[in-house]
């Protein structure tokens, strides 16, 4: 039986290959799916509700978005990888899938072997931000008040292994200072706390955190990408502010099944970077704090693997485990 089984999928998998062209041409005929391995309201969900409005647009076909949260992003990731070659099953996630490569002894799937890279979307950086409550005024300050105060203060996070405890374990590295780490289940519940006071500081993604920081409701201090933000532009980075060579964006791209059809990939990139190339559609994401990006499918496999690599070192210099 499962000699037969594996003849099947090789059959199913050769006749995609051959009818590539045509089912491209053809493609869309029915609902995309995009999944979203995480809770709604963070850059992720953004990211994905605007790109299956660009793709909705420009199919004349819906594109609907899933959010299917859990164990880190691998819940949906995994379905993703185990869903039909088809180009119907999508996935929208950001630096997760090159984090739990490392970060997950035994995960169901290989982000390598399992995934064709689509398009990179965007990219934001990082925000390094304070509850008003907290006396610190700078990053300098901060570093200054951790290491007076060893363990006092708690961080959030939007889940052990994720963006934001790597970026802020990447800092406390950087700086030496003890922090304590309190993971939540998703941006939304981690900047929730923020406010409330329960948490004092959080490395947060822009476009979850923006709409804080202009009600003043957080206090941003520094910003963790290479140059400041074109959204921020009065902020230093991190780097400016002290903490030699940081730098630790997020990003976001689209990711299908590996054996999707090349023809389909490429003509899902084309839509993609279409869309992005439009002014009024760039300043829509700009509006979230995320800069279009829209790189060729094999430049996307190319970021993917170096940041594999580059969050494995973070990974393993800091002893992070998930949840």
């Amino acid at each position: 039986m499962k000699k037969f089984d594996r003849a099947m999928q090789s059959l199913f998998a050769l006749a995609l290959v051959c009818a590539g062209p045509a089912l491209a041409q053809n493609y869309p005929t029915k609902t995309i799916r995009i999944i979203v391995p995480f809770t709604p309201g963070g850059g992720n969900d953004i990211s994905a509700r605007f790109i299956a409005q660009q793709l909705t647009e420009a199919f004349k076909h819906s594109v609907i978005v899933e959010n299917r949260p859990g164990a880190g992003s691998t819940v949906g990731t995994d379905m993703v990888a185990k869903s039909a070659p088809d180009g119907y099953t999508l996935m929208v996630i950001h630096n997760a899938i090159a984090i739990n490569q490392t970060l997950y002894p035994k995960l169901p799937y290989d982000a390598v072997r399992d995934f064709a890279q689509v398009a990179l979307v965007g990219v934001t950086t990082n925000t390094l931000v304070v509850h008003p409550a907290l006396p610190v005024k700078n990053t300098k300050e901060l570093i200054a008040l951790a290491k007076s105060k060893p363990d006092a203060l708690n961080y959030a996070s939007t889940g052990a292994g994720g963006t934001s405890h790597l970026a802020m374990e990447y800092f406390r590295l950087s700086t030496g200072t003890k922090i304590v780490h309190i993971p939540y289940k998703g941006t939304a519940p981690a900047l929730t706390d923020m406010v409330a006071g329960q948490t004092q500081v959080m490395i947060s993604a822009l476009p979850g955190t923006m709409p804080f920081i202009g009600a003043k409701r957080l206090v941003a201090l520094a910003t963790s990408g290479a140059k400041r933000s074109a959204f921020l532009p009065n902020l230093p980075t991190l780097a400016e502010a002290g903490v030699k060579d940081y730098e630790f964006d997020t990003w976001y791209g689209m990711h299908a099944p590996i054996k999707v059809p090349r023809d389909i990939i490429l003509k899902l990139n084309g839509a993609i970077v279409k869309a992005l190339a439009i002014p009024e559609v760039k300043q829509q994401l700009a509006n979230q704090g995320i800069e279009a990006s829209g790189a060729t499918p094999e430049a996307f496999t190319s970021y993917v693997r170096a940041e594999i690599e580059k969050m494995g070192k973070i990974i393993k210099a800091s002893g992070a485990r998930p949840e």
